[in-house]
């Protein structure tokens, strides 16, 4: 079986395959999002390229993708939100986190990309960075309970 990298447990054949080859329009936003994620697994630059919306190609870097992609192994998608304008229904957003391995780091690339419709094709725009939340501690003061649940006070416990 040859699963769909985009992790929909779809045959690639079946799933992303046919919008990478052209041999079919994406109907949603995140069906372009996870024919994207799938082409850079796949290393299809030219369809990471073509399905980019043409006034955000200026910076595309085709030969920096191209390298990327295939240093990279890619690890898994997951889509966390989608939404389309229902005004017009076409504008829409898809919050997806990409995993990959870059240089033997696991790495987590947590996105909200931004596609519109033109002449009937989903395109990206572009895509903002979802920063995770700040780590935050709270201070065990010394007479506190111990949070290992001994129930003894963290300086007589833990915190020895």
């Amino acid at each position: 079986m040859n699963l769909c990298p985009c992790g929909t447990n779809m045959e690639y054949a079946d799933c992303c395959e046919p919008f990478i080859s052209g041999n079919k329009i994406a109907a949603t936003a995140e069906e372009l999002m996870r024919a994207r994620y799938s082409a850079h697994d796949k290393v299809a630059v030219d369809f990471l390229y073509n399905s980019t919306h043409p006034d955000h190609r200026t910076n595309y870097d085709h030969k920096g993708t191209k390298s990327w992609a295939e240093k990279s192994q890619w690890l898994g998608l997951e889509v966390v939100a989608t939404s389309t304008d229902s005004a017009d229904g076409e504008r829409g957003e898809v919050e997806f986190i990409a995993r990959f391995r870059d240089k033997g780091v696991i790495r987590n690339h947590h996105e909200r990309g931004h596609f519109v419709k033109l002449d009937g094709h989903w395109l990206f725009t572009e895509g903002e960075m979802i920063k995770s939340p700040p780590v935050t501690v709270s201070k065990i003061g010394r007479n506190d309970p111990c949070g290992c649940g001994s129930g003894k006070k963290f300086k007589k416990c833990c915190g020895q």
